[in-house]
């Protein structure tokens, strides 16, 4: 049941990431409810889930550090 509820709490804050207007904070929380699911993953041995939720976090690191060194240039 802990393990279901894992899987849950990490697609719940990958929708709830979908409705941020801001692109920060839609990535900041894709990236926990990805990374959340990736680990869920993991434990149900479910691989192609898991590499996907990761890469999911791989992207999303990527396009903050991009955001935030833009943000940084325009002040």
């Amino acid at each position: 049941m802990m393990i279901e509820m894992l899987g849950y709490l990490g697609s719940l804050l990958v929708v709830v990431s979908m409705l941020m207007t801001s692109v920060i904070k839609l990535r900041i929380i894709n990236t926990i409810g990805a990374s959340i699911f990736a680990v869920y993953a993991l434990i149900i041995r479910s691989y192609p889930t898991a590499l996907m939720n990761t890469c999911l976090v791989i992207i999303n690191i990527y396009n903050l550090i991009w955001l935030l060194k833009k943000e940084r240039h325009y002040d």
